[in-house]
């Protein structure tokens, strides 16, 4: 067990008379779940914070009635679930509920999988014993996903809570609205609670947050997810089908390295065309959020590939050829494995630039801590109280890493460090104990230098780091003033007692990576602090434990959804098609260090990679079956992909795929090096780095990810600029229209790596920052 995870004591309480097990200081609620017990609930979620919203999780602990969604358990409780009083609550607060709900269920998005349908079910409600004015309501279409109907919500006020407690964008609030005045006669008459919630929808409507009438957020569509009725909508799924007409296929997303939990959720297009077609991607939100690209953006298949035979001899005689392959991390574990197998036979050579540096960090960190793989889990990550990231973008490379910084802030009374060059508006707004740090680019090691002043034992610290540490001077290269941020911290740190380390990509494309890797070494052997890294694309971490990868490489290439001379290509532009990811079945390894099955959501009438292999070396006949195969030297297990669980239990526990296992070698630190300030860039600089929702050329395809691809700018930034620019980098020249991101801040400007046909890793080349000269068209 890590340090870093908290640790429960168990405790029995009783539930109905019966004994049963619960983590001390659990919720009722939460607990009663874990043993697999229902008690009714429709406001609260699992990983946010209770609102008491609806009431109708009333209970009865030790004699008095209590919510069951924010009342904790202690050793010894007796909990009744159910009494007459309690029952009696329950059915009027539902009818409540029911008596101006529109009855539009035959028409209604969320019918067949409403909840407030089941609970109607549920607590038996059959007749109405009021009858209240109703209210003027209307729909609003909040962004260009989002659709709500004031008129079908509850205000059971589960949007607004994942909003801000999950995704960090509270981009929606409840607000007052207006309605006619309460009937004091009903007071009497009512139950409590019920009369509260009477009281509540009609005084209360759900609205944009900034004060307009559209939304300022990220378009997660998470909020959608968790509604419990169908006032909030996509707009593209909205009519178009019936809950109970869809497939559900389990499944794992594809887009970035969180490999987040996810079903794709399909029917055939039509009567007379039976190929099915994704109509929406669902998730199991009590244990996992998405962001915008895993929602909306799973229309990225192969749709009309099909085996042509001569495309496929020109692809065999171009593997026989070949010097080289060029590939991405958007790949299954088994297409590594295959096209490492290829490599072995064969002799060509792999490039994959994200993987290779990535994989290069790994060994760093492997070299210095005699661990293959980095301590922290996101998990891990959520359930620490000082949050820091540093080296990555938290709003655009990786939302689940985003999610976790600002839940740390919610829910753990947490504090956190941001250290970016490019400034960030949206991370301060998590928490009122969050530091920012925007340094220099080259800066990076100086931020870990001041963690090892703040956080590590100095006694026990190397001379080398030690005579590095003089925290005035660090502050003030990092911008702070020693005397503020001295009194900031220390109220940062009262009750802390469990610290997280989130670094990525721009640490992996360093200059000095190796001292990088050696200082985060340094500060888990020497502090309470623990490091969780984040891979740069879908599939890095796979790739890079099963791809002997190479840095340069020169002659015939072939491209595996990537540029080459012959090209593969599941967008169906290349010289042969294949599959994209949602037309596959097989593995990725994401950044919780997890081995994850994904399965075929889309039919596919082409050629695979597998196809290839066999015809050039020996294979097994279905790409499933290279899934034992993976090397157990590097951590995986031969474990069969059927075998292979996707799944989330009531308590909250993971059952999805395997664990990697931590190989464990001899450490052999480098001596730090000293700080050299030569790396740091000064004047105009751009950044590869996305805009939130889009990853790669998948993301790009779906036609509801919208994000363009141009240069990014803060809104101080574009007033220098003409809306077109041409940017000039050592190795080339991109001309972009100007795109401003009001969540961005500074000078420093963002060039998207999205579109693999601009070749965007080969102008950067080993690093995500350059100096540039940008004029106008």
């Amino acid at each position: 067990m890590s340090e870093i995870e908290t640790k429960h004591n168990m405790v029995s309480i009783k539930i109905d008379g019966v004994e049963y097990k619960a983590r001390e200081g659990e919720y009722i609620l939460n607990a009663a779940r874990a043993n697999n017990l229902f008690i009714p609930a429709i406001c609260y979620l699992t990983r946010c914070s209770p609102t008491l919203a609806c009431r109708i999780c009333l209970v009865e602990a030790d004699g008095k009635q209590v919510y069951a969604c924010n009342a904790k358990v202690k050793d010894g409780m007796e909990i009744t679930v159910d009494t007459p009083n309690i029952l009696k609550e329950r059915r009027a607060i539902m009818e409540v509920y029911d008596v101006n709900h529109p009855l539009q269920c035959g028409v209604c998005d969320q019918s067949g999988e409403c909840e407030l349908q089941n609970y109607t079910l549920e607590l038996e409600v059959d007749s109405q014993s009021y009858t209240i004015a109703d209210t003027k309501r209307e729909t609003k279409n909040w962004s260009s996903v989002l659709h709500y109907d004031a008129g079908l919500c509850i205000v059971c006020e589960r949007c607004t809570t994942v909003c801000k407690d999950m995704i960090g964008d509270s981009a929606i609030k409840t607000t007052k609205r207006g309605g006619p005045a309460l009937d004091k006669a009903l007071k009497g008459s009512m139950p409590k609670d019920a009369y509260a919630m009477w009281n509540k929808l009609q005084k209360s409507i759900i609205a944009p947050s900034n004060g307009t009438e559209y939304t300022n957020c990220s378009d997660c569509g998470e909020c959608v997810a968790v509604c419990p009725v169908g006032a909030l909508v996509s707009r593209d799924f909205q009519y178009t089908t019936n809950a109970w007409d869809l497939k559900r296929v389990p499944a794992t997303c594809a887009h970035c390295s969180s490999g987040c939990q996810i079903y794709y959720e399909v029917k055939p297009t039509s009567i007379s065309d039976r190929r099915e077609k994704i109509y929406r991607v669902t998730n199991e939100f009590h244990y996992v959020s998405l962001c915008g690209a895993g929602r909306f953006g799973y229309d990225f298949e192969n749709r009309d590939a099909k085996r042509d035979p001569k495309a496929f001899t020109k692809a065999i005689e171009a593997f026989k050829k070949a010097k080289v392959i060029n590939f991405t991390s958007v790949i299954t574990n088994e297409e590594a494995l295959m096209l490492q197998t290829l490599k072995e036979k064969l002799g060509v050579k792999l490039i994959n630039r994200e993987a290779r540096a990535f994989q290069i960090f790994l060994e760093f960190y492997k070299e210095a801590s005699g661990k293959s793989l980095y301590t922290l889990d996101f998990k891990q990550v959520m359930g620490s109280d000082f949050v820091i990231s540093l080296g990555i973008s938290l709003r655009n490379d990786n939302p689940n890493a985003r999610y976790a910084f600002n839940n740390v802030q919610k829910l753990n009374k947490g504090a956190g460090f941001y250290f970016h060059p490019v400034g960030d508006n949206l991370v301060p707004t998590f928490g009122k104990n969050i530091e920012m740090f925007t340094h220099k680019v080259g800066e990076e090691e100086l931020g870990l230098l001041l963690l090892l002043e703040l956080f590590a034992d100095k006694d026990k610290l190397p001379k080398e780091i030690k005579e590095q540490l003089d925290r005035e001077k660090l502050l003030e290269a990092l911008g702070k003033d020693s005397a503020k941020f001295d009194k900031a911290f220390t109220k940062m740190m009262k009750k802390k007692e469990s610290f997280a380390l989130i670094v990525g990509e721009d640490l992996y494309f360093h200059k000095r990576a190796k001292n990088i890797a050696n200082l985060i070494v340094a500060l888990e052997n020497y502090s309470p602090v623990k490091v969780a890294m984040v891979p740069p694309k879908t599939n890095s971490l796979g790739v890079a434990l099963i791809c002997d990868l190479d840095d340069e490489a020169n002659g015939y290439t072939v491209g595996y959804n990537a540029l080459g001379d012959f090209r593969l290509s599941a967008l169906g532009d290349g010289d042969l098609d294949i599959p994209a990811l949602n037309q596959q079945e097989g593995t990725f390894t994401n950044m919780n260090k997890r081995v994850l099955p994904t399965n075929v959501a889309l039919d596919y009438d082409g050629y695979v990679l597998n196809d290839i292999v066999q015809e050039l070396i020996d294979a097994p006949e279905l790409t499933i079956e290279w899934t034992p195969h993976l090397p157990k030297s590097k951590g995986f297990k031969a474990i069969e992909f059927d075998a292979l669980p996707n799944r989330y239990l009531n308590d909250g526990t993971e059952d999805r795929g395997y664990r990697l296992d931590v190989v464990e070698v001899e450490p052999k630190p480098s001596k730090i090096e000293k700080f050299d300030d030569k790396i740091v860039l000064d004047g105009q600089i751009a950044y590869r780095c996305n805009p939130q929702r889009q990853f790669n050329d998948f993301t790009n395809k779906a036609h509801q990810i919208f994000e363009e691809f141009g240069l990014y700018v803060s809104p101080e930034m574009a007033k220098k600029l003409s809306k077109r620019v041409i940017v000039e980098l050592d190795s080339g020249n991109l001309e972009l229209d100007v795109i401003v991101d009001d969540r961005m801040a500074g000078d420093i400007v963002a060039i998207p790596d999205f579109k693999s046909a601009e070749n965007v890793y080969e102008l950067f080349g080993a690093s995500r920052y350059q100096k540039v000269i940008i004029r106008e068209v």
